[in-house]
Protein backbone atom coordinates (compact mmCIF):
# COMPACT_ATOMS: atom_id res chain seq x y z
CA UNK A 1 0.00 0.00 0.00
CA UNK A 2 1.14 3.80 -0.90
CA UNK A 3 2.27 5.44 2.54
CA UNK A 4 1.68 8.95 3.48
CA UNK A 5 3.76 11.04 5.31
CA UNK A 6 2.52 14.31 6.69
CA UNK A 7 3.44 17.35 4.26
CA UNK A 8 2.63 21.26 4.34
CA UNK A 9 0.32 21.88 1.63
CA UNK A 10 2.26 24.07 -1.65
CA UNK A 11 0.48 27.18 -0.34
CA UNK A 12 1.58 26.89 3.02
CA UNK A 13 5.28 25.81 1.71
CA UNK A 14 5.29 28.63 -0.16
CA UNK A 15 3.82 31.12 2.55
CA UNK A 16 6.29 30.09 4.94
CA UNK A 17 9.54 30.63 2.14
CA UNK A 18 8.23 33.80 0.75
CA UNK A 19 8.69 37.58 2.20
CA UNK A 20 6.47 39.41 3.69
CA UNK A 21 4.34 41.19 0.87
CA UNK A 22 2.67 37.73 -0.65
CA UNK A 23 1.23 36.56 2.95
CA UNK A 24 -0.15 40.46 3.14
CA UNK A 25 -1.61 40.32 -0.29
CA UNK A 26 -2.94 36.71 0.67
CA UNK A 27 -4.48 38.46 3.39
CA UNK A 28 -6.51 40.59 1.16
CA UNK A 29 -7.92 37.89 -1.13
CA UNK A 30 -9.20 35.97 1.77
CA UNK A 31 -10.87 39.46 3.18
CA UNK A 32 -12.00 40.35 -0.31
CA UNK A 33 -13.71 36.57 -0.94
CA UNK A 34 -15.62 37.06 2.52
CA UNK A 35 -17.27 40.26 1.37
CA UNK A 36 -18.71 38.76 -1.71
CA UNK A 37 -21.47 36.83 0.18
CA UNK A 38 -23.00 39.62 1.80
CA UNK A 39 -26.35 41.81 0.49
CA UNK A 40 -27.75 39.10 -1.55
CA UNK A 41 -29.86 37.76 1.24
CA UNK A 42 -29.36 35.69 4.11
CA UNK A 43 -29.78 32.25 2.68
CA UNK A 44 -27.26 33.02 -0.29
CA UNK A 45 -25.23 34.57 2.10
CA UNK A 46 -24.66 32.06 4.48
CA UNK A 47 -24.59 29.59 1.55
CA UNK A 48 -21.68 31.31 0.20
CA UNK A 49 -20.11 31.97 3.33
CA UNK A 50 -20.04 28.07 4.22
CA UNK A 51 -18.06 27.41 1.26
CA UNK A 52 -15.70 30.14 1.81
CA UNK A 53 -15.28 28.85 5.48
CA UNK A 54 -14.25 25.81 3.97
CA UNK A 55 -11.51 27.03 2.79
CA UNK A 56 -9.23 25.42 0.64
CA UNK A 57 -5.85 25.42 -1.04
CA UNK A 58 -6.17 28.92 -2.48
CA UNK A 59 -4.15 27.52 -5.00
CA UNK A 60 -5.19 29.68 -7.53
CA UNK A 61 -5.09 32.93 -6.25
CA UNK A 62 -1.53 32.75 -5.16
CA UNK A 63 -0.65 31.75 -8.91
CA UNK A 64 -1.79 34.67 -9.78
CA UNK A 65 0.09 36.85 -7.17
CA UNK A 66 3.41 35.16 -8.03
CA UNK A 67 2.86 35.72 -11.40
CA UNK A 68 2.23 39.43 -11.29
CA UNK A 69 5.14 39.78 -8.76
CA UNK A 70 6.60 41.50 -5.48
CA UNK A 71 4.50 44.94 -7.24
CA UNK A 72 1.16 43.28 -7.10
CA UNK A 73 -1.55 45.47 -6.87
CA UNK A 74 -5.06 46.06 -6.22
CA UNK A 75 -6.18 44.71 -9.71
CA UNK A 76 -3.78 41.59 -9.02
CA UNK A 77 -5.58 40.86 -5.65
CA UNK A 78 -9.04 41.30 -7.34
CA UNK A 79 -8.42 38.77 -10.20
CA UNK A 80 -6.97 36.28 -7.48
CA UNK A 81 -10.00 36.50 -6.02
CA UNK A 82 -12.17 36.48 -8.85
CA UNK A 83 -10.53 32.97 -9.81
CA UNK A 84 -11.17 31.60 -6.71
CA UNK A 85 -14.46 32.85 -6.60
CA UNK A 86 -15.38 30.57 -10.10
CA UNK A 87 -13.15 27.55 -8.49
CA UNK A 88 -14.99 27.34 -5.80
CA UNK A 89 -18.55 27.98 -7.63
CA UNK A 90 -17.86 25.15 -9.88
CA UNK A 91 -17.15 22.90 -6.64
CA UNK A 92 -20.71 23.67 -5.17
CA UNK A 93 -22.30 23.00 -8.36
CA UNK A 94 -19.75 19.49 -9.03
CA UNK A 95 -21.17 18.66 -5.53
CA UNK A 96 -24.75 19.50 -6.65
CA UNK A 97 -23.95 16.98 -9.66
CA UNK A 98 -22.66 14.37 -7.59
CA UNK A 99 -24.48 14.52 -4.48
CA UNK A 100 -21.41 15.10 -2.67
CA UNK A 101 -21.79 14.78 1.61
CA UNK A 102 -18.77 15.73 2.22
CA UNK A 103 -16.36 18.43 0.71
CA UNK A 104 -12.63 18.59 2.26
CA UNK A 105 -13.97 16.59 5.22
CA UNK A 106 -17.02 18.76 6.02
CA UNK A 107 -20.82 18.56 4.84
CA UNK A 108 -21.49 20.23 1.47
CA UNK A 109 -24.07 23.14 0.97
CA UNK A 110 -26.09 20.73 -0.68
CA UNK A 111 -25.69 18.04 2.04
CA UNK A 112 -27.12 20.87 4.46
CA UNK A 113 -29.34 23.70 2.60
CA UNK A 114 -30.29 21.05 -0.56
CA UNK A 115 -29.63 21.19 -4.26
CA UNK A 116 -31.93 24.23 -4.77
CA UNK A 117 -30.02 26.63 -2.49
CA UNK A 118 -26.46 25.26 -3.02
CA UNK A 119 -27.01 25.75 -7.08
CA UNK A 120 -27.87 29.46 -6.45
CA UNK A 121 -25.09 29.62 -3.72
CA UNK A 122 -22.93 28.75 -7.05
CA UNK A 123 -24.10 30.98 -9.21
CA UNK A 124 -23.97 33.71 -7.07
CA UNK A 125 -20.38 33.12 -6.34
CA UNK A 126 -19.95 32.78 -10.01
CA UNK A 127 -21.47 36.14 -10.88
CA UNK A 128 -19.51 38.02 -8.26
CA UNK A 129 -16.22 36.65 -9.80
CA UNK A 130 -17.20 38.94 -12.67
CA UNK A 131 -18.63 41.44 -11.24
CA UNK A 132 -15.51 42.36 -9.44
CA UNK A 133 -14.10 42.05 -12.97
CA UNK A 134 -15.94 44.50 -14.09
CA UNK A 135 -15.75 47.13 -11.44
CA UNK A 136 -13.15 47.96 -12.05
CA UNK A 137 -12.81 48.13 -15.65
CA UNK A 138 -10.81 45.01 -16.32
CA UNK A 139 -11.39 43.94 -19.53
CA UNK A 140 -8.41 41.61 -19.87
CA UNK A 141 -9.06 39.58 -17.03
CA UNK A 142 -12.70 39.49 -17.95
CA UNK A 143 -11.83 37.35 -21.67
CA UNK A 144 -9.31 35.08 -19.60
CA UNK A 145 -11.60 34.22 -17.00
CA UNK A 146 -14.78 33.79 -19.52
CA UNK A 147 -12.46 31.69 -21.61
CA UNK A 148 -11.24 29.71 -18.60
CA UNK A 149 -14.56 29.14 -17.69
CA UNK A 150 -16.36 28.14 -21.28
CA UNK A 151 -13.01 25.84 -20.62
CA UNK A 152 -14.42 24.43 -17.51
CA UNK A 153 -18.18 23.96 -18.77
CA UNK A 154 -16.72 21.67 -21.59
CA UNK A 155 -14.65 19.58 -19.55
CA UNK A 156 -17.11 19.09 -17.02
CA UNK A 157 -19.97 17.82 -20.46
CA UNK A 158 -17.31 15.78 -21.41
CA UNK A 159 -16.63 13.96 -18.27
CA UNK A 160 -20.55 13.43 -17.95
CA UNK A 161 -20.94 11.74 -21.33
CA UNK A 162 -17.41 9.56 -20.29
CA UNK A 163 -19.50 8.42 -17.07
CA UNK A 164 -19.44 4.85 -16.38
CA UNK A 165 -17.24 4.11 -19.55
CA UNK A 166 -14.32 1.94 -18.87
CA UNK A 167 -13.18 2.08 -22.55
CA UNK A 168 -12.46 5.80 -22.42
CA UNK A 169 -9.13 6.03 -23.32
CA UNK A 170 -5.93 8.39 -22.28
CA UNK A 171 -5.95 10.66 -24.48
CA UNK A 172 -9.67 11.66 -23.97
CA UNK A 173 -9.28 11.72 -20.03
CA UNK A 174 -6.09 14.07 -20.71
CA UNK A 175 -8.17 16.57 -22.74
CA UNK A 176 -10.64 16.56 -20.25
CA UNK A 177 -8.82 17.04 -17.23
CA UNK A 178 -7.12 19.92 -19.58
CA UNK A 179 -10.46 21.41 -19.75
CA UNK A 180 -11.62 20.99 -16.22
CA UNK A 181 -8.28 21.83 -14.03
CA UNK A 182 -5.54 22.85 -16.14
CA UNK A 183 -6.94 25.97 -18.14
CA UNK A 184 -7.94 27.19 -14.90
CA UNK A 185 -4.22 27.21 -13.87
CA UNK A 186 -3.29 28.42 -16.91
CA UNK A 187 -6.14 31.16 -16.29
CA UNK A 188 -4.41 32.03 -12.83
CA UNK A 189 -0.75 32.69 -14.35
CA UNK A 190 -1.88 34.65 -16.96
CA UNK A 191 -3.71 36.94 -14.88
CA UNK A 192 -1.06 37.55 -12.92
CA UNK A 193 1.06 38.15 -16.18
CA UNK A 194 -0.29 37.34 -19.69
CA UNK A 195 2.83 36.03 -21.33
CA UNK A 196 3.26 32.00 -22.80
CA UNK A 197 5.71 30.69 -20.66
CA UNK A 198 3.64 31.39 -17.84
CA UNK A 199 0.45 29.88 -19.10
CA UNK A 200 2.75 26.48 -20.24
CA UNK A 201 3.63 26.61 -16.66
CA UNK A 202 0.19 27.21 -15.44
CA UNK A 203 -1.32 24.37 -17.87
CA UNK A 204 1.90 21.60 -16.72
CA UNK A 205 1.10 22.26 -12.93
CA UNK A 206 -2.76 22.04 -13.37
CA UNK A 207 -3.00 18.69 -15.40
CA UNK A 208 -0.19 17.32 -12.95
CA UNK A 209 -2.44 18.46 -9.77
CA UNK A 210 -4.96 16.64 -11.14
CA UNK A 211 -3.19 13.14 -12.23
CA UNK A 212 -2.07 13.59 -8.38
CA UNK A 213 -5.85 14.21 -7.47
CA UNK A 214 -6.65 11.38 -8.97
CA UNK A 215 -4.12 9.12 -7.34
CA UNK A 216 -5.26 10.33 -3.75
CA UNK A 217 -8.80 8.98 -4.83
CA UNK A 218 -7.52 6.17 -5.07
CA UNK A 219 -5.21 5.37 -2.18
CA UNK A 220 -6.65 7.63 -0.04
CA UNK A 221 -6.79 7.69 3.34
CA UNK A 222 -9.75 9.43 3.93
CA UNK A 223 -8.87 11.11 6.87
CA UNK A 224 -6.58 13.20 4.65
CA UNK A 225 -8.54 13.38 1.49
CA UNK A 226 -11.91 14.18 3.20
CA UNK A 227 -13.69 11.82 1.44
CA UNK A 228 -13.93 8.03 0.67
CA UNK A 229 -11.28 5.64 -1.12
CA UNK A 230 -13.22 5.44 -4.52
CA UNK A 231 -15.11 8.54 -4.18
CA UNK A 232 -14.61 8.61 -8.34
CA UNK A 233 -15.47 5.24 -9.13
CA UNK A 234 -18.73 5.12 -7.56
CA UNK A 235 -19.76 8.36 -9.31
CA UNK A 236 -18.96 6.59 -12.66
CA UNK A 237 -15.41 9.18 -13.28
CA UNK A 238 -12.99 7.22 -15.30
CA UNK A 239 -9.57 8.06 -14.24
CA UNK A 240 -5.92 7.56 -15.35
CA UNK A 241 -4.92 5.09 -12.51
CA UNK A 242 -8.16 2.96 -13.87
CA UNK A 243 -6.91 3.32 -17.46
CA UNK A 244 -3.81 1.96 -16.97
CA UNK A 245 -4.96 -0.43 -14.06
CA UNK A 246 -7.09 -1.74 -17.09
CA UNK A 247 -4.58 -2.17 -19.74
CA UNK A 248 -2.34 -3.80 -16.87
CA UNK A 249 -5.08 -6.51 -15.78
CA UNK A 250 -8.07 -6.65 -18.25
CA UNK A 251 -10.03 -7.70 -15.59
CA UNK A 252 -10.77 -4.48 -14.43
CA UNK A 253 -11.78 -3.05 -17.31
CA UNK A 254 -15.02 -5.57 -17.18
CA UNK A 255 -16.05 -4.34 -14.04
CA UNK A 256 -19.52 -2.96 -13.89
CA UNK A 257 -19.23 0.59 -12.33
CA UNK A 258 -22.88 0.98 -12.16
CA UNK A 259 -22.52 -1.85 -9.40
CA UNK A 260 -20.26 -0.61 -6.97
CA UNK A 261 -21.31 0.31 -3.53
CA UNK A 262 -18.43 1.60 -0.83
CA UNK A 263 -17.19 -1.37 0.02
CA UNK A 264 -16.48 -2.82 -3.82
CA UNK A 265 -15.27 0.59 -4.88
CA UNK A 266 -12.36 -0.09 -2.09
CA UNK A 267 -11.66 -3.42 -3.26
CA UNK A 268 -11.11 -2.11 -6.57
CA UNK A 269 -9.02 0.85 -5.30
CA UNK A 270 -6.87 -2.40 -4.04
CA UNK A 271 -7.25 -3.92 -7.38
CA UNK A 272 -5.75 -0.67 -8.92
CA UNK A 273 -3.10 -0.34 -6.41
CA UNK A 274 -1.41 -3.69 -7.24
CA UNK A 275 -1.11 -3.40 -10.89
CA UNK A 276 1.40 -0.47 -9.77
CA UNK A 277 -0.68 2.10 -12.09
CA UNK A 278 -0.79 4.75 -9.23
CA UNK A 279 3.25 5.02 -9.75
CA UNK A 280 3.37 5.21 -12.89
CA UNK A 281 0.59 8.02 -12.70
CA UNK A 282 2.70 9.59 -10.17
CA UNK A 283 5.66 9.49 -12.23
CA UNK A 284 3.53 11.50 -15.39
CA UNK A 285 3.04 13.91 -12.63
CA UNK A 286 6.51 14.24 -12.02
CA UNK A 287 7.59 14.66 -15.42
CA UNK A 288 4.82 17.37 -16.06
CA UNK A 289 6.31 19.18 -12.55
CA UNK A 290 10.07 19.02 -14.42
CA UNK A 291 7.82 20.57 -17.57
CA UNK A 292 6.51 22.94 -16.20
CA UNK A 293 9.85 24.39 -14.55
CA UNK A 294 11.83 24.12 -17.67
CA UNK A 295 8.80 26.41 -19.22
CA UNK A 296 10.44 29.41 -17.09
CA UNK A 297 13.53 28.99 -17.87
CA UNK A 298 13.59 31.90 -20.46
CA UNK A 299 11.04 34.45 -18.96
CA UNK A 300 12.59 36.93 -16.82
CA UNK A 301 11.96 36.45 -13.22
CA UNK A 302 13.05 37.95 -10.14
CA UNK A 303 15.33 35.34 -7.52
CA UNK A 304 12.33 34.79 -5.22
CA UNK A 305 9.44 34.64 -7.45
CA UNK A 306 11.27 32.14 -9.56
CA UNK A 307 11.97 30.03 -6.35
CA UNK A 308 8.65 30.42 -5.21
CA UNK A 309 7.01 28.74 -8.81
CA UNK A 310 9.27 26.00 -8.83
CA UNK A 311 8.29 25.45 -4.74
CA UNK A 312 4.82 25.52 -6.17
CA UNK A 313 5.29 23.15 -8.77
CA UNK A 314 7.13 20.88 -6.15
CA UNK A 315 4.49 21.09 -4.04
CA UNK A 316 1.99 19.83 -6.29
CA UNK A 317 3.49 16.10 -5.77
CA UNK A 318 4.51 16.63 -2.42
CA UNK A 319 1.52 16.70 -1.24
CA UNK A 320 0.73 12.81 -2.31
CA UNK A 321 4.03 11.95 -0.69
Amino acid sequence: MTRHSAVPPPVTAVLDASSRWLPARMGEVEELLREQGGGHGEALAAAAAQTLEAGGKRLRPMLVLLCAGENAGEQAVRAASAIELVHMATLVHDDVLDDAPLRRGRPTVAATSGRERATAAGDLLFSRAFALLAAAGDERSVELLSAASVALARGELAQRRDAYETAVGERRYLERCRLKTGALFECACRLGRDEPALGSFGAAVGLAFQLLDDVLDVSGPPQRTGKARGTDLLDGTVTLPLILAAEREPGIAEVDLRALDAAAAEALCDRIEATGALRAVRSRALELVAEAKRSLTAAGFDPEQRRLLDLVADGVVQRYS
